[in-house]
């Protein structure tokens, strides 16, 4: 893999910052109430909007030419994703069990994996591609928060009941 980088976030913040020797190269950062966050990488800058309610969906527009790139489909079961961008469908998928490596591949093969708990990580990639480097973030930014509205939305109301 020829390209190697470095992302770290707050722990409960939807913010990714990623850099490259030490340098801020990127960031992804989720707007707060919205289903939208703003990525940018390399001077390009890009907006994933989430829509739909049940079967929701990421539409991904380039912010210099305000039209839509590709669009991200996420499975239910929260381990996958499709990723189309410009007539070409690139997976996204977990790599282990603790959803602490995850990589994004086509038919040819692995071209981004990323590792990482939650506050700080790696990218290792055979591309240099803005958009797919921050897609990844962003599914997995996704997942997170899906799962901590979930554990809230089922915990929550237990715990009251037992304050109570």
């Amino acid at each position: 893999m020829d390209t190697k980088l470095i992302w770290k976030k707050k722990l409960f913040s939807g913010s990714y910052t990623i850099y490259s020797n030490g340098q801020q190269i990127g960031k992804l950062k989720d707007r707060s109430f919205s289903q939208t966050a703003d990525g940018n990488f390399n001077g390009r800058a890009y907006a994933f909007k989430t829509k739909g309610f049940f079967k929701q969906h990421t539409e991904i527009v380039d912010r210099s030419e305000n039209r839509v790139m590709g669009k991200i489909q996420y499975n239910t079961w929260m381990t996958k994703a499709r990723i189309s961008i410009d007539n070409k469908t690139i997976s996204w998928k977990y790599d282990n069990l603790r959803n602490t490596k995850w990589s994004i591949f086509d038919s040819e093969g692995v071209m981004v994996r990323y590792s990482g708990s939650s506050t700080r990580g790696q990218i290792e990639a055979n591309t240099d591609d803005a958009l797919l480097l921050l897609s990844g973030l962003y599914v997995t930014n996704y997942y997170w928060q899906s799962t901590v509205a979930v554990f809230i939305a089922v915990f929550l109301p237990l715990w009251i009941a037992v304050i109570n």
